[in-house]
Order: C-alpha cells, then structure tokens, then sequence
C-alpha cells in the first residue's frame, strides 16, 4: 500500500519539475526572441571601422547584435545574392539592371574616402603631392623611383629617396579597388587602356593585401611603400596619407570637409539605385576618391522578425549614429537623402505576402516613422 508521504513527496516532485520545465521553456523562448532580432551582415572593408563601432553601440543601448563581416564588397553582393546574410555591403554599387535581375534594393549607409598612403623615411602625413595621372603611372609599372622627376617636381620640399616604388594593392574583390581603378581610368587613358575598371583587376605590378586591412599591414611593414585605403584606416594605422591634386586643379588634403564637398556634387534621386560614384567629380574642395558604401537588401523579406531588426539598425544610424560617423573621419548622409531612403524602404522592400515593412509598427499597431 502506498503511503502518503509517499504521495505527497510525490506531487512536490512533479511540481518542482513543472516549475523547473517552465523556466526552462520560457528561458528558451526568450533566447529564441532575442536570437530572431540578432542581424549579420557582411561585404566592403571600406565602412568597416564605423559599421563595427555603430554595432557596438547599437548593442550597448539596445542589447540587440548586429555581426558584420569585412569580406570586401564582391563577397558582400554575393552574400546578399544567395541569402546567406541580412544585408550585403558594397563599395561598388550594383547597376540598376543587376539589382532588378537579383531582385535587390541598394542604398547608401555612409560616405568615406579612399587615400593613397606611403612609406617613406622623414614623410609625414599631408607632405608628399600625387596628382591622378602620377598614382596611375606608378601603378602601372612606368614610375618605379620615389626621386623619378615627375614626383620630384610637385615636391620640392621634399628629399626624396633614390628608391624604388614598392607598390601595393588588394589582392580580393573590392569596392576600394573599384573606386581607385574608376578613379585612374577617369585621369588616365592609358589605365583605361590596360586595365580598366573593376573590384578586381588584372594589375600591372605590386603585391597584394586582403581587405584595407592587408594593406595597411603591408604599406605599414616595407619601407618605401605605396597603397591605396580608406580614410579611417590610414588614420587608425597612422600611415603618411598624400595630398591629392582634384579635377579643379586643386591640391587637397582627404578630411570630412573634402569629402562632404565631393559628395555635394552627386545627383542621389535621380541615379538608379543611388549609384553614384563620387570620383573625380568637380568642386575647388573636393577629394577626387570619394566613396559612398551602399547596403544591399532583399527586395522581398521571408523572414519578417529580421527584416525588421534592419530596418531598426539603420534607422538608428540615421538618426543617431553621426556623431560616431564623424569620430571616425567619415561622413553622414544628409537627411534629405535619408528621408529618399525611407522612402525607397516603403515602397519597394516587402513581407512575404507583398506587404510593406516600413514604417515599422509600435506595440500599440501605431506606425512608427521619423
């Protein structure tokens, strides 16, 4: 015969279990909840530097993980393309036949500049002048002295060395590399010639670094160097950045002012895509290798929780993240063409059943847009 206490150590038994079952359960679900809103992205190397700094702030205030990969800008369109990741990131924006074909919408996340860095004994940041045709020249193998006369001559400030030129470029496919190349094919025929443009090319000579990273370890390791990188890396690695000589005839130092003044000359609304490519544009103040780094979305979202969790990350770089932009030497976009891009998120990026996303509903069912 069963006792009581029996029965009653029993249900205590039972009760602790449901208990514990239920934490467990509940635990789960919130784990689940929060994995949903995580969101990772990868592709240019160019942004970098600030994505990273946006996504550890973003998950400071919010407790919500935004991963982002430096893979270059090729392997942030192929990403994108087969799914593999919330959003893709590039440097070389995709033509609006591309992004119709792949079903993709493209818009601009931040702006930034691409700078040719050097390693040369006694030279310091802002010293050494390059003009387009020169940076094309060395690139292509027909400068190969740093005392050649034709760099000579811009410096007469400067001894430089009777050295030769180590040259250094990217080695992956990189939106960094499309915006120097369009850049020297835009000053230079014979570039245009022999290698032309692209986020990976057949280069003429030099040794290649992966990513802006892979650069400037290189440039930073072997004396008498040359590289091209974003703006923020030349300045976090603390590499001797030239002045560059613009379409005006101007010679100029890459900083925000230079960079903004470039970017004031794009035409954002009517470029597909808002595919602008900010090099070699006029302005007596324009850096001649501006860049816009675009982000790449699905056009229709299967997975509704983290098209949401997007949206949510970039409305807050919009509307918060410029001040972090600017720490990091590079520039927010103006609000007009945030609000364009509102816009675009409304009427082209849908749910599964064709419905829009954004704006994004509050807990009350309110719509909730700046």
């Amino acid at each position: 015969m069963i006792s009581k206490n029996f029965i009653y150590g029993l249900r205590a038994l039972l009760s602790r279990l449901a208990i514990a079952w239920l934490a467990f359960f509940g635990l789960a679900l919130l784990l689940g909840s929060a994995m949903a809103t995580n969101i990772t992205g990868a592709g240019a190397s160019l942004p970098y530097p600030v994505y990273a700094k946006w996504a550890a702030k973003y998950h400071q205030l919010t407790g919500k993980q935004v991963n982002y990969q430096s893979i270059g800008s090729g392997g942030g369109q192929q990403q994108i393309i087969v799914g593999t990741v919330a959003f893709g990131a590039s440097d070389d924006p995709m033509s609006a036949q591309a992004l119709a074909t792949e079903q993709l919408v493209q818009f601009p996340a931040v702006i930034g500049g691409i700078v040719p860095v050097v390693n040369i004994k006694g030279v310091k940041a802002g010293d050494l002048r390059l003009t387009g045709p020169i940076l094309a020249d060395i690139y292509l193998g027909q400068i190969t002295r740093w005392d050649d006369p034709a760099i000579q001559s811009l410096n007469p400030h400067l001894q430089l060395p009777a050295q030769s030129i180590v040259v250094v470029h990217r080695s992956d496919g990189s939106g960094t590399t499309f915006n120097w190349s369009d850049y020297l094919a835009k000053v230079s025929p014979a570039w245009a010639e022999q290698v032309g443009v692209g986020k990976a090319v057949r280069w003429p000579t030099g040794q290649g670094g992966k990513g802006n990273e892979g650069v400037a370890a290189y440039v930073r390791q072997l004396d008498n160097a040359i590289g091209y990188l974003e703006y923020a890396y030349a300045v976090q690695n603390q590499l001797a950045w030239a002045q560059l000589q613009n379409q005006a005839g101007q010679f100029v130092a890459p900083n925000e002012q230079s960079f903004s003044a470039a970017a004031r000359e794009a035409n954002w609304a009517q470029t597909p895509g808002f595919g602008v490519v900010l090099t070699n544009v006029g302005g007596a103040d324009s850096w001649p290798i501006t860049a816009a780094s675009f982000i790449l979305l699905k056009k229709q979202q299967k997975h509704l929780p983290q098209a949401q969790a997007v949206f949510e990350f970039f409305h807050w770089v919009f509307s918060q993240g410029s001040a972090i932009a600017h720490e990091l030497h590079y520039v927010p976009l103006p609000q007009e063409l945030v609000r364009q891009i509102y816009t675009l998120w409304a009427n082209e990026i849908t749910d599964s059943q064709g419905q829009a996303i954004w704006p994004l509903a509050d807990s009350n069912g309110e719509q909730n847009e700046p």
